[in-house]
């Protein structure tokens, strides 16, 4: 029997406080790494990936998500919108290699507030 490892991939901001994953998803989260600034500053993340998985990431910036988009979808597989603060990302199978997309989000927290884009490179293993 072939195995399969799923990763989880979802962009999270919730107020007042820090974001927090929820258990009620069925894939683990996907280790990523980078920094996130606050609202109004763009942040770039990292994350690995296997061929075929699906990822969902929180993305914690501390305040409310305004509003959110796809604004770079990825060359080498999907990026979909679940509700105004978690996406999914999907590698297409059989492909290896680097893959960048990146969200735009606006809101506010108790510090800042505007429009950041965040921008994800994946590498597919």
């Amino acid at each position: 029997m072939k195995s399969t490892t799923v990763f989880a991939l979802a962009v999270l901001v919730a107020a007042p406080t820090l974001a927090s994953f929820s258990p009620a998803q069925a894939a683990s989260e996907c280790p990523a790494t980078g920094s996130l600034s606050g609202w109004g500053v763009n942040s770039t993340v990292y994350f690995d990936i296997t061929s075929g998985g699906t990822c969902l990431f929180p993305i914690r910036l501390e305040g409310e998500v305004k509003s959110s988009r796809i604004s770079q979808k990825p060359a080498h597989g999907t990026l979909k919108r679940l509700n105004l603060s978690t996406f999914q990302y999907t590698a297409k199978p059989g492909y290896k290699g680097a893959d960048v997309m990146a969200i735009t989000a606006t809101g506010k927290g108790p510090t800042s507030s505007g429009t950041s884009s965040i921008t994800a490179n994946a590498t597919v293993r």
